[in-house]
């Protein structure tokens, strides 16, 4: 099997598991849906009201992470020549927005329901409820652990966030409708509903974190940077590297950098170190693009100076600036 072909069986195995994670996201939060309509109604519960909004939105949040992720496996074309890997990150602030509105959304209920002072009633089939509920979201998260495991995909983070949120708002709305009902304590439920509400808005800024830098073009950890300069350490025809850039689309990495060989090379000779260089880095990085630009060594950028040399000075020094030539 050629290089070429690998790659593409790779992407299409990350495409297949990305899909089946949205579609199971989906498929649970459609499940929950109807769970909760039924609860919300027999018990009045605001908490299991935030609950039911939160699901509402899921299932649009799932909708537009499946959108996202299948638009992200799309191959490059004439006018994406680096692909459409951001369609993931854009996916993943679409379903910030959603949270976010569905915490505003339930913060103004509990508070209203707050000053009426209302009570719950049914309080045991809302518990019953919210433990279906997490045993389903519990199975989906174990999934997409393994999808993120493999694919690194961002909009099956931020899904995952949001899921893994859900754990604690139903624990929260069990808490509420046990403490209401058989304890007697009549705010408790509006008070569980409004800390639902703030965790909600702290998972959202979390979860926009990781989209906000892929959109960005935010530079590789400095550890993933220094694995880089690690893997092409050992060529003795490279005489130095600087200028290092990076950037994640997606799932799919982007690097590039400028290599400095002997000058008495030829043309066809710097040609193949920077082919060896760009193999011994696919077997570190499969699937990432790199540009390689080859300089003489000795040679000076009359607007930048003498580059700094990441060989010897580490991927640090990129991150100050240092690497720039």
């Amino acid at each position: 099997m050629s290089a070429d072909q690998a790659a593409q069986e790779r992407a299409a195995q990350r495409s297949m598991l990305t899909r089946s994670a949205a579609i199971a996201s989906m498929s649970v939060a459609g499940l929950l849906l109807a769970l909760k309509i039924y609860a919300a109604i027999h018990t009045g519960s605001t908490a299991m009201l935030g609950s039911l909004a939160d699901t509402a939105l899921d299932i649009v949040a799932s909708l537009v992470t499946l959108i996202g992720v299948w638009v992200a496996a799309m191959p490059a074309d004439e006018d994406h020549r680096f692909g459409h890997g951001k369609a993931e990150a854009l996916a993943a602030l679409v379903q910030v927005v959603l949270i976010s509105i569905s915490a505003v959304g339930i913060a103004a209920r509990a508070i209203s329901v707050w000053i009426e002072g209302g009570r719950v009633e049914e309080a045991g089939m809302g518990i019953t409820v919210s433990l279906i509920a997490m045993g389903a979201t519990f199975l989906l998260l174990i999934w997409q652990r393994h999808v993120i495991k493999r694919t690194g995909s961002v909009a099956i983070q931020t899904d995952h966030v949001h899921y893994q949120s859900d754990i604690l708002l139903n624990i929260g709305v069990i808490a509420a409708l046990a403490l209401d009902q058989y304890v007697g304590i009549t705010g408790a439920d509006p008070l569980f509903a409004l800390g639902i509400a703030f965790w909600l808005g702290w998972n959202a800024w979390k979860a926009s974190q990781d989209a906000v830098d892929n959109l960005m073009d935010r530079e590789w950890p400095v550890e993933k940077r220094q694995r880089l300069l690690d893997a092409v350490r050992d060529n003795p025809d490279l005489h130095g590297l600087h200028d290092l850039r990076t950037r994640t689309a997606g799932t799919h990495d982007f690097a590039q950098f400028h290599i400095t060989v002997d000058p008495a090379m030829t043309v066809a000779q710097a040609h193949d170190v920077m082919d060896a260089i760009e193999a011994k880095l696919l077997q570190v990085f499969p699937d990432t693009e790199f540009l390689i630009h080859t300089d003489p060594e000795g040679h000076v950028e009359p607007d930048t100076g003498v580059p700094v040399d990441l060989l010897t000075e580490g991927a640090e020094a990129d991150v100050m600036g240092g690497g720039n030539g």
